[in-house]
């Protein structure tokens, strides 16, 4: 790593992961986890899995829904936890030193619903302090929830029950921060990815019309293991890091076009300078 990164890693290292979380909880229904909370006990984030169980008056629910189901679990559990908890699903890949790479925000506030580890379609709106990047994202492959968060979507989960229904695909996890944000709690992105999504393309996407598959666009080191994408080929190391060309490429693209932070946006901030620069240094420093 090279000391632009050392740089802005040694800044923000004053509240490490390991220290800061209270649980880390892994979603998951028949997925194999070893690996994952091998890797997780190893960074001092001791996890536990929630691992949904057949019922049988489920078998109309849509796919999305259940899944709703499952971080609906451990958000009652961190409505409860008198510190932020880790939520990771099961194709979450990790990277090396992940519980020693800093808390995405200021500890000390108290308007803090989500920060994502692991994001999706992120855009970034402003600097909170000097080095923490406020946005959004509308994935839940890796993120922590305070309790105030927590009970928000909780009541948001809740509605989803009533309208649309449990039958219906929908794209809750698009919706989060608006609700986050509605409660006027802060939504807060990572200055790189502290993982990837290793999972396989999701069909029920597919037939909405939605990309079926979603990698981080830049990440924070090596990985634990290789993710489970790369099991279906020959060269599952070739496939790795032709993955990851074009995610990053991908990423750069959004840069490019003002998708992960707008022209109006910076010309908008008080310091507009410091976000360009924070936009710019995760992809090419």
């Amino acid at each position: 790593m090279n000391s632009a990164n050392l740089e802005i890693r040694d800044k923000l290292s004053l509240n490490q992961l390991s220290s800061c979380i209270g649980k880390t909880l892994i979603i998951a229904y028949k997925e194999e986890t070893h690996q994952l909370e091998e890797s997780l006990n190893k960074e001092n984030l001791s996890c536990e899995v929630l691992r949904q169980i057949h019922q049988d008056n489920r078998k109309n629910f849509s796919p999305s829904y259940l899944c709703l189901l499952n971080h609906t679990r451990a958000w009652e559990i961190a409505k409860s936890s008198n510190k932020p908890v880790l939520v990771v699903e099961a194709d979450f890949v990790p990277v090396i030193g992940i519980g020693k790479l800093p808390l995405p925000f200021d500890l000390t506030l108290e308007n803090v619903g989500i920060a994502w580890l692991y994001t999706c379609a992120p855009c970034l709106h402003a600097l909170s302090g000097k080095w923490y990047l406020e946005g959004t994202s509308v994935s839940t492959v890796a993120y922590i929830i305070t309790p105030k968060g927590a009970c928000s979507l909780l009541g948001f989960a809740e509605e989803i029950a009533i309208y649309p229904g449990p039958t219906q695909y929908t794209m809750w996890d698009t919706k989060m921060w608006k609700i986050l944000q509605d409660k006027e709690l802060k939504t807060f992105l990572p200055f790189r990815n502290y993982g990837e999504h290793g999972g396989i393309p999701n069909p029920e996407h597919r037939n909405h019309g939605l990309s079926p598959a979603h990698r981080a666009d830049v990440l924070y080191g090596k990985l634990a293991f290789l993710p489970s994408y790369t099991l279906a080929s020959n060269v599952p190391h070739i496939q790795y890091y032709w993955v990851r060309l074009n995610a990053r490429l991908k990423g750069i693209v959004r840069l490019l076009l003002g998708k992960y932070i707008s022209l109006t946006t910076i010309q908008a901030s008080d310091n507009s300078l410091s976000l360009a620069i924070f936009a710019i240094r995760r992809f090419f420093v």
